[in-house]
């Protein structure tokens, strides 16, 4: 069975590839304390799709390049939009 795994998208400036993000909480096998741990994966998006911030689902797969093993297999919610500040001129 293949390894599914669901993150956020942080870059899609390449043709056809997605860099995911993964979060996940992990137990220090010692200590016992919780920490998070992030991860980033190429996936494949075929048309391009995938916009930065929408949280999706990705599947291993066959390699598609030398780091790409990962495709987009669905958008799981669409990102809200980005805040862009305004440039204000100040006279001095």
């Amino acid at each position: 069975m293949a390894k599914t795994l669901t993150g956020v998208v942080t870059s899609d400036v390449a043709d056809k590839t997605i860099t995911v993000t993964v979060t996940s909480r992990e137990t220090h096998p010692i200590y016992g304390k919780q920490y998070t741990v992030n991860r980033k994966y190429a996936a494949h998006d075929e048309n391009n799709s995938a916009k930065i911030g929408d949280k999706v689902t990705i599947s291993e797969t066959r390699p598609f390049s030398k780091t790409k093993t990962f495709k987009l297999d669905s958008i799981t919610e669409k990102s809200r939009g980005s805040i862009e500040l305004k440039d204000v001129e100040v006279e001095a």
